[in-house]
């Protein structure tokens, strides 16, 4: 059953994965966990780390398989890296002291953290596509997808400086029409 899975696409294991199986999990966890495992490695030179990171995310993946909409499963992916990453160095420089306050305040619920990073990410997705076609294929290849600038290039029959620029400009009119909790948000996670 499992070698028949291996040639669909992300979208169809997903769909499968929503129903609870476990061969189109063991199928994604084949097709990623070593890009991963690469890509948290480049980032944060810790073996173990690492490896705990990427798989606390495949983890993450079966147990809200049913919750999470996800419109590209590589790209997401590679975001959760850097994101476990960012909170793995920032969990580094608290004193008990640090966690001590930590624990004193109150945890939101999981239903309104969600509901806000939901409206957040919309957000974005809404400024995203007030960006020119070009500049919007451009920036989500490049940020979403992950291609370097040359890749971009070349895919798309461009300058790297004509990419650099598209990037540049998509990056301003983020910057220009997003708050700055936004704006944070967004600069840690495409430059880490």
């Amino acid at each position: 059953m499992r070698k028949k899975l291996t040639s669909l696409s992300d979208s169809e294991l997903q769909n499968l994965l929503k129903e609870g199986s476990q061969d189109a999990f063991g199928v994604i966890f084949d097709r990623y966990w070593k890009k991963l495992y690469n890509y948290a490695h480049k980032i944060y030179r810790e073996e173990e780390i690492c490896q705990d990171i990427v798989q606390e995310i495949f983890i993450s993946l079966w147990n809200n398989s049913g919750e999470t909409v996800i419109l590209n499963l590589e790209g997401y992916l590679m975001r959760a890296v850097k994101y476990r990453i960012a909170n793995h160095i920032r969990s580094l420089k608290f004193t008990q002291e640090h966690e001590d306050a930590l624990l004193t305040i109150a945890e939101p619920s999981k239903t309104a953290n969600d509901i806000e990073y939901r409206e957040f990410e919309q957000g974005i997705l809404n400024e995203i596509d007030k960006l020119s076609p070009k500049c919007r294929e451009v920036f989500l290849l490049s940020r979403f997808e992950n291609y370097t600038n040359s890749e971009i290039a070349k895919k798309l029959d461009l300058s790297i400086h004509t990419v650099e620029k598209h990037i540049s400009n998509a990056i301003k009119h983020l910057r220009t029409n997003l708050d700055n909790y936004q704006l944070a948000i967004i600069v840690i996670s495409l430059f880490l």
